[in-house]
């Protein structure tokens, strides 16, 4: 219509003379000074009726019901139907659809998924526990109880816990970072462990009302051994020098791993570290099924896999020096260091072991709640 416009203002051979300048064909120009004598349109419309192809909805009203027979979940369709185990790409549904009868595009069927079916790719999310032990909510209290009374008295609280294992070598880490374009960090193709370096195990200590936390990186096996001496290390290098007049010592950790419930080298290695501190140690499990709640995994291990995010653990000095820079806007501050210690597995601890132990039962669950005292000497 601008074209238009200047062909009329310019008079005798304007439309010629717009149509050599602008690279318009004359009959769209033509289009146009039609345009301009034509009536204009009734208020709320953008263009005159009969304009455009009518959408598919109109013209093929069955298609978006046998989409949604497509791309439904299987408990709620028929389970013979086509695409049940299949990838669901776009392509394949207009495939799929256009056997059914229906002429229909790749975009046209990621249009009706969004609009219409209101579908989207969505990943896996864990929410479904298992079954839930009766006194799950009862435990969680137990836990806040002690932690709030532990902190009132001026007394150190711990989470613990430990990180996944970490190949070290030049493997895929997941996650992006910022990179030339073209030049991604290159890694090895397949993920089998080098049998010299091998995995690495961090375990983590972390102090929730100070926001600070100790990982102790472990080259061999993660034991009850080597969680206690990532305890003791906690203590000598970052506890002491915040509560100088530690007496008494609060461990929320999982119900299972190197610091589970029922593992008896771990209540053997939490005598032995109370024997030689003089502390009473206060360990408090979680119910089965509930480790997330654990507040290392959210306010510390979740940090340490951001910063090491998208790069290649190629050696242990890496592993140590990543997690010691590991930092968020509330002021987390870490510590680190390699514990180059051999622990070994399966180590068996004898009933008459345990007996010898000073380990006392709280009233509610003693399995999950117990106390470890200093034995005389």
């Amino acid at each position: 219509m601008f074209a238009a416009s200047e062909a009329r203002a310019a008079g005798w051979g304007g439309r010629a003379a717009v149509c050599e300048i602008t690279g318009l064909a004359q009959s769209t120009i033509g289009y146009g000074l039609a345009e301009l004598d034509a009536a204009p349109l009734d208020r709320g419309r953008v263009r005159r009726p009969g304009g455009g192809r009518k959408i598919i909805t109109l013209t093929d009203p069955t298609v978006v019901e046998d989409l949604r027979r497509l791309v439904e979940p299987a408990t709620m369709g028929d389970p013979m139907r086509p695409l049940l185990w299949v990838s669901k790409s776009y392509d394949k549904l207009a495939a799929q659809l256009a056997e059914l009868g229906h002429g229909i595009s790749p975009n046209t069927v990621g249009r009706l998924l969004a609009d219409e079916l209101e579908f989207s790719r969505q990943a896996n999310r864990k929410t479904l526990e298992g079954s839930r032990h009766p006194d799950r909510n009862a435990q969680f209290e137990h836990i806040n109880a002690k932690v709030l009374a532990a902190g009132t008295a001026g007394q150190p609280v711990i989470s613990v816990d430990t990180k996944k294992k970490e190949p070290i070598g030049p493997y895929k880490n997941g996650g992006t970072d910022y990179r030339p374009k073209g030049c991604p960090i290159g890694v090895n193709v397949h993920d089998f462990v080098d049998k010299e370096l091998g995995k690495v195990a961090p375990y983590g200590v972390y102090d929730p009302a100070a926001n600070e936390a100790w990982v102790s990186v472990g080259i061999t096996s993660d034991t009850a051994e080597f969680a206690v001496q990532s305890i003791r290390t906690w203590r000598d290098r970052m506890g002491l020098a915040r509560y100088p007049n530690m007496r008494e010592l609060t461990i929320t950790a999982d119900g299972g791993g190197s610091n589970g419930a029922r593992v008896r080298l771990w209540k053997v290695e939490l005598q032995k570290f109370a024997d030689e501190t003089g502390m009473t140690v206060h360990v408090h499990h979680y119910p089965p099924g509930t480790s997330k709640w654990n507040k290392i995994e959210h306010r510390l291990f979740c940090h340490i896999t951001q910063t090491w995010r998208a790069r290649p653990l190629e050696s242990r000095a890496a592993v140590v020096e990543l997690i010691a820079a590991t930092t968020t806007k509330t002021g987390l501050k870490v510590e680190s260091a390699l514990d180059t210690r051999t622990y070994e597995k399966g180590i068996k601890v004898s009933d008459a072991e345990m007996a010898q132990l000073d380990i006392r039962g709280d009233a509610f669950h003693p399995e999950w709640n117990y106390s470890v005292h200093p034995r005389p000497k």
